[in-house]
């Protein structure tokens, strides 16, 4: 790492920290203006988000980035309208409670619970350049700053948003603009140096391919900085003896709408007794999508991650089962735990995926698409987290961003 990369990211740091206060005393209408006016300004100047954009597009294209990996880059006037009106939904969402009474205590006394901003979050994200407003805005309504550092791909996009979008609303509202950050280096080394400054940053989001996630999650262990890592992706179906073809069909359409996102279906299990029957529907219904079928024998692992391959994006493996105990075995054990579904019109299967399924999220006839923050949960995600501890799980919103602090005061204060 170079001492250049390492200082851009001290610098933001420091930023961040010293105008954090700024949102930590806020009020809820200050707060709410902010992301409104992040809205408002998101259209007034679409034309030069949009044209920042196109410029990354073009460059990403010439270097021979892969189509699944150009639709994550790219914000189309549509994708555009869908950022403000998230944005309008988020201001308008409630604000959690910052005081929450606990119990009674001896002596005249009363225990209550605080929930304080952490501080300063930093967020580690490649070529999505609608992630830097969805973290941006998730990190202002929890009261948060920020270190927002994205892949070279997006970052022309993401410093046209931040100077016509993010921070003139910030400062409009009356915040100070420098809570959020932008890391302005390109190289990958700036996101190693972001998870090393505990004191400054002492929570890291982070987002990307799976090996680059977890390495950046162990550079952080190593230097006392915790992470919420979204770090592997792929959807997981699985077809049961007693599944309707019409409602099969339309889960595969639906879970294939978008192959360069994280909850797709990347892995069909079918259920060996209907697997010959069923394949010419299913493979016709994979056809229509423009998906290629892995078939067995496999040369890869069954949980690979098509969605990130440069080369084989528009693939789904596809694999025969015994039954439910198997298809769970696999989605626990041979997939990144992100999501699994069932298919089947038999309530007792159902339950016994649900009951053993071990993953984030878990459907019964409905598309592993669904796990996302702002289609479940109605407001934008700061990421998906898929750790299995105690603390936010799945995706994560700006209710989760706080840590807790107890109190004690006298009865009646």
């Amino acid at each position: 790492m170079t001492d250049e990369v390492a200082k851009a990211v001290e610098e933001c740091a420091k930023a961040a920290k010293g105008a954090a206060p700024s949102l930590a005393g806020a009020s809820d209408t200050v707060i709410d203006a902010a992301l409104e006016g992040m809205a408002v300004r998101l259209r007034e100047h679409r034309g030069e988000v949009l044209e920042a954009n196109a410029r990354d597009i073009a460059e990403a294209r010439a270097d021979g980035m892969s189509a699944g990996l150009l639709d994550r880059l790219t914000i189309t006037e549509d994708r555009l309208t869908g950022m403000a009106e998230q944005l309008r939904l988020l201001a308008a969402c409630p604000h959690p409670e910052r005081t929450i009474p606990v119990s009674t205590l001896d002596g005249g006394l009363r225990l209550v619970e605080r929930r304080r901003p952490v501080g300063v979050i930093g967020a580690n994200y490649e070529a999505r350049p609608n992630v830097t407003v969805d973290v941006a805005s998730q990190l202002v309504k929890s009261r948060n700053a920020g270190v927002l550092r994205t892949g070279s791909a997006a970052l022309g996009s993401a410093r046209r948003l931040l100077d016509v979008v993010i921070r003139p609303a910030l400062a409009q509202a009356g915040l100070d603009p420098e809570v959020v950050q932008l890391v302005p280096r390109p190289e990958r080394e700036a996101a190693a140096a972001l998870v090393r400054l505990p004191a400054a940053v002492p929570l890291v989001i982070l987002r990307g391919s799976g090996e680059s996630t977890r390495s950046l999650a162990l550079t952080a262990a190593q230097h006392g900085v915790r992470t919420l890592a979204h770090a592997d992706g792929g959807g997981v179906l699985y077809v049961d003896e007693h599944a309707d073809r019409d409602t099969v069909r339309s889960l595969l359409v639906n879970s294939l709408d978008r192959l360069g996102v994280c909850n797709r279906l990347n892995l069909l299990l079918v259920h060996s007794a209907i697997y010959d029957a069923w394949w010419p529907t299913l493979a016709d219904t994979l056809a229509e999508t423009g998906v290629t079928p892995s078939l067995p024998p496999h040369e890869h692992a069954l949980g690979y991650e098509w969605s990130l391959d440069a080369d084989r994006e528009a693939t789904v493996t596809v694999a025969p089962v015994s039954g439910v105990a198997e298809a769970v075995r696999i989605a626990n054990e041979e997939t990144s735990g992100l999501a699994a579904g069932i298919a089947t019109e038999d309530a007792a299967m159902a339950d016994a995926f649900f009951d053993g399924y071990q993953g984030t999220g878990v459907f019964w006839n409905a598309p592993t698409r669904l796990l996302d923050g702002f289609k479940l949960l109605g407001v934008p995600e700061t990421g998906i987290n898929l750790d299995k501890v105690p603390g936010p799980r799945g995706p994560v919103t700006y209710s989760d961003l706080y840590v807790r602090q107890y109190a004690v005061l006298p009865e009646g204060r």
